[in-house]
């Protein structure tokens, strides 16, 4: 396995399917110590932690030794250490896998599932969870879902050749079809491509459309639609979609679909954001799904073309749904 140059492997095994967090003294500092800048640099773990885990022997340097708490600091230094796992809800849904090889895995994920580590999901996500079950240390993801769309998601067996596969995606040669449920609308004309600039700034939930060269391009197509003119808030019913995006924007799908009076059943963000729901409530899945990845193979030259099992509760479950009769978990989890 290639790695970059001067970065040493990792002296900490994997814990749950999550790597250690791995820190690069910087180059420049007046810090004294790696307890000092370790200090000022995790300030948000909470008063005393660094030291709490620097007496307990859990930070350790290229070696796998401990790092003293009165270590001088060296520039360019690594230290490594596991950062205490949030409590986590588990997502009572498997991971399918759709298509295991030497150089990828291809997993169907379900709804509510983080794809990797981030925020407070860090064990209960897809990537570390195929870790532990198909004794994968090294696998990464090649691109991610959002927590709440469920589907097909590409994961490379070999870091060194996650690059090859991230490229299918950057250059757009992956072909990407998805399936959402939404209210149907008999004066929409489709199938119709939308096109906007799409923007999403950190720490807020939402992304939005504002004037500008486009960055986000989807196809929408109507699948089918049900009409339940008695139906509360949906005089139209509800339909079917395919969607296929050519570009990647943060909630693309999501936004394009709101924009078009379509929002897309379950999404608490769009059109407006919704209190969260209760921990560990799964009632309600966003109705989207990664349905199709079509590409070929920058390692074997193989053409691949892969499709979800999954299906979405609101249509699967229609009739139940339009009666006020459906609480149950997600169909097709």
């Amino acid at each position: 396995m290639r790695r970059k140059t001067g970065t040493p492997p990792s002296p900490l095994p994997q814990r749950h399917g999550v790597d250690p967090v791995r820190v690069r003294l910087p180059a420049a500092g007046t810090w004294a110590t790696v307890r000092d800048h370790l200090v000022e640099r995790l300030s948000g773990a909470g008063p005393g932690v660094v030291d709490g885990m620097l007496d307990a022997g859990r930070i350790v340097g290229a070696d796998g030794r401990p790092v003293a708490a009165d270590a001088p600091y060296v520039p360019g230094m690594f230290v490594w250490f596991h950062r205490d796992l949030p409590p986590e809800v588990a997502v009572p849904f498997p991971v399918r896998v759709v298509h295991r090889d030497e150089h990828i895995v291809v997993a169907d994920k379900p709804h509510f599932l983080a794809t990797t580590p981030r925020g407070g999901h860090v064990a209960e996500t897809a990537l570390a969870r195929l870790r532990r079950e198909l004794d994968l240390p090294a696998l990464t993801a090649a691109h991610r879902l959002d927590r709440l769309t469920a589907g097909l998601v590409l994961f490379v067996v070999r870091p060194s050749e996650r690059g090859a596969y991230q490229t299918l995606f950057r250059d757009r040669r992956v072909h990407k079809e998805y399936e959402a449920v939404a209210p149907y609308d008999p004066g929409l004309t489709l199938p119709f491509t939308v096109r906007s600039r799409i923007v999403k700034e950190r720490g807020v939930l939402t992304a939005r459309e504002v004037p500008g060269e486009p960055n986000a391009v989807s196809r929408v197509e109507l699948v089918e639609h049900r009409n339940r003119s008695g139906e509360r808030g949906r005089p139209g019913g509800l339909a079917r979609y395919r969607l296929t995006p050519t570009t990647g924007q943060t909630h693309q799908l999501r936004v394009h679909m709101t924009a078009l009076g379509l929002p897309i059943l379950g999404d608490p963000l769009y059109p407006e954001v919704a209190a969260p729901a209760p921990a560990g409530d799964f009632r309600r899945p966003l109705q989207l799904l990664a349905r199709c990845l079509e590409f070929t193979d920058p390692v074997t030259g193989e053409n691949h073309r892969f499709r979800s099992g999954r299906t979405l509760a609101a249509w699967a479950s229609y009739d139940r749904r339009a009666a006020g009769t459906y609480d149950g978990p997600p169909d097709g989890q």
